[in-house]
Order: structure tokens, then sequence, then C-alpha cells
């Protein structure tokens, strides 16, 4: 389905659902974003398997009013790597940057940040550019923020392999990239003790100030992580869990206009697993670092573990700067079946990747993968997640 319809369940009634365009056999990893003439976007990276090097970055836009998403265009095509991770943000002086990652095959340890730029909302696009800053294996995934002071925050996360191995994401950790003049120069900012903790997601804590929230995915598929930052963005603290399960999938959480924050996520861990994949890329034939060598690695205390079920998809409140998550509802349920990445042979069953916005009627919009065969949007109210079925 290419437009909108309201859900027919009347315990749902609430829940706008639309499936965007999919130009591709496989779509992942959506981002979306509010654009300043309210126009509503959305970029994921599409293809054959991610990966390979024709996973693309895709973006849809839905205009004001409409219940019609656009006509996906491709906005990147570098025929050596796999562009994946994409992310909108509107600079405070009106243009648009699109960011991604580009990597060789499987080895997310050989990633580039790259950067195109938009002066009339994303109609069209400067030249690709490598940002100079993040150097090989820095991954993005969640939007940069601005602060009050204006200086800019860009959460990363380092994917290193173990010596001699393909990268597998166990020695993977968090840091920030901080910018006081609009991008031109960065300054890097680590994010202690947190290895293992990916996906960095940054808000502001309630009460406004210089206090930030950060929440973390987690390679070890135990739990939603959380730390905070009493300097604006210059120092953190140490990771720590908190109630909510993590199954080594990406989460998105947000300050909603009423002050409450909203995530969405998968609600299941590895207790959930009944397998275990050896890597996301274990299927494909070239996933081997190019700097790999036969050298023994030491015994790692903990590996990341892959393949805990992608679902049920779970939005989520918490009045307290995520302390509690009180209020809980499934999006979608399912097996969340995720040992294999193959679209082509429809062998995926996840609904990951979630991405979260508020627009100024107050509504939340969720973009999410279905089953890596394409990219679904829904549109409910924040309080849709107290009703009871």
């Amino acid at each position: 389905m290419s437009a909108g319809h309201l859900d027919v369940h009347a315990s749902d009634a609430q829940r706008w659902v639309a499936d965007l365009p999919s130009p591709r056999v496989q779509a992942h990893a959506a981002n979306l974003m509010v654009l300043p003439d309210q126009t509503l976007a959305c970029v994921w990276f599409g293809g054959s398997m991610e990966g390979r090097s024709d996973i693309s970055v895709f973006m849809s836009r839905l205009a004001p009013g409409s219940a019609q998403w656009s006509a996906p265009v491709q906005l990147s095509d570098d025929p050596e790597r796999s562009e994946q991770n994409p992310i909108l943000f509107p600079l405070p002086d009106g243009t648009l940057w699109l960011l991604h990652t580009a990597q060789q095959a499987g080895n997310q340890d050989t990633a580039l940040v790259r950067r195109r730029i938009s002066h009339d909302n994303g109609l069209s696009w400067g030249p690709a550019e490598t940002l100079a800053a993040a150097p090989a294996g820095t991954f993005v995934r969640q939007p940069i923020q601005v602060q009050g002071d204006g200086s800019w925050l860009l959460p990363t996360f380092r994917c290193r392999p173990i010596p001699g191995q393909a990268w597998d994401g166990s020695l993977d950790d968090s840091a920030v990239l901080r910018s006081t003049d609009q991008g031109q120069t960065w300054s890097w900012i680590e994010v202690p003790d947190s290895l293992g903790c990916v996906h960095m997601n940054i808000v502001p804590a309630s009460g406004g100030g210089p206090r930030l929230l950060a929440f973390f995915r987690s390679r070890w598929a135990d739990h939603v992580y959380r730390a905070t930052s009493e300097d604006g963005g210059l120092s953190w603290t140490a990771p720590q869990p908190t109630s909510l399960p993590n199954n080594n999938s990406s989460i998105q959480a947000l300050r909603l206009a009423d002050g409450r924050l909203a995530m969405i996520f998968n609600a299941s861990s590895a207790l959930d697993a009944t397998a275990r994949r050896e890597s996301l890329y274990d299927e494909l034939d070239e996933h081997q670092s190019p700097a790999a060598a036969p050298v023994a690695a030491a015994p790692l205390a903990k590996r990341a573990f892959w393949g805990a079920p992608r679902a049920p998809l779970t939005l989520a409140l918490s009045e307290d700067d995520g302390l509690s998550w009180p209020w809980q509802r499934h999006l979608e349920e399912g097996d969340g079946h995720c040992l294999s990445n193959n679209s082509e042979l429809r062998l995926n069953r996840e609904y990951s990747y979630p991405s979260l916005r508020q627009t100024a009627d107050g509504a939340l919009h969720l973009a999410y993968t279905v089953f890596r065969q394409h990219i679904r949007h829904a549109r409910v109210m924040p309080d849709w997640v107290k009703q009871t079925t």
C-alpha cells in the first residue's frame, strides 16, 4: 500500500498507518524529520541486502495535510560501499543536511560518515563529502541536537574489530562530536565505560538548563542504557541499565511538547532468543576485514549478541526522565525472527529500527522497518499509549 489508511481494529481506531513505497527489495533504518515547512521527511537505506554495495539512501516526503508519501528519491550511489543509517538535520539557518555511513561490505570498522547539503528543503542536493572529523569506523544513527548555547552534538559509536577477526560489534563504544561553529570544526568527547552501548540518543533533561540525558542500544541484548550530562554534553556519566529490555536493535527517544519522554523500542532481549547469529553480516560471503590477519585474540568477557527477536515494537512514556516507563503499548506484534537479513526470500520478520518525531499538532509520527521489506509510518497521539485494548 502506498497511501495511508485508518486502522480497522476498533481498539486501534486512533492509529493511522501508511506503508512507504519501496523501490528495492530491502528497506531498513528509517529516520524521520519535520522540515521547516512542516513537511515530514523520511530517509532510509535500500537495496538487496545490508552490507552489499547496492545499498543506498532513499528519501520520501509527506506534505502537510497529505495522506500520500512521495515516490522515493535515491540520495547516494557509491558502487563500492554499502551506504547506511541516514539522518536528516535542519540547520538553524534553513539549510538541510543529510548524514549517512558508507562501509565496505559488512565491515563496519571501515565506515565513513558522509554529508550532503540542501538549500531547498531536500528537493536538490549538493555533492557528497566525507566528514573529516569522524575517523574510519565511526557510525551514526541518531539526530544532531542543538543546545541552548548554540553548540551542536552529534552522537556517534565506534566500530572496532577484534584483532584478526571480522567486525561483530563486541568492541563498539560511544562518543560525541561537538561543534561550536555550525559544523565547520568538531571536538571529540568520550562517553566513559560505554563498551557495548551504541546508538546514543541525546535528549534534554526536564527543567531546562544544560542537563542532558542519553539512551543507548546494548550490544549485549540485555537492557536500554541511560547516561547523563550536567554540562551540556562536555562530559558524560557511564551508561547504566534501565528497566527497559533491549535486543541489540535500535531505539529512539524524544522529549515531547508536554514535557514527558517518549521512547520506541523492541520489548525483547537475549532472554527471549531461541537461537543466535554469529554476526549481523554472517550471510555475506565478503564479510571479512580487509586488514584481518591470523592473530590470536584474547578472549572477551562478553560478545555482541545477534538474533534476539526484533518484536514486539513498543511505544512507552515516562514522566521522570526515563527512570521509569509505566505506560507501554505495542504498535506491532509478531515473532520478530531476525536470524536472516534475506528480503528476497522473505526470511526476515522483524519490526525494528524505529524513529519518532512530534508535529505541531501534538501527534507522534513513527517510522520503522517491516520485515526488511518496506518502511511503515504510524501516527498516534501520545495518550494512545495509555489506552487499554
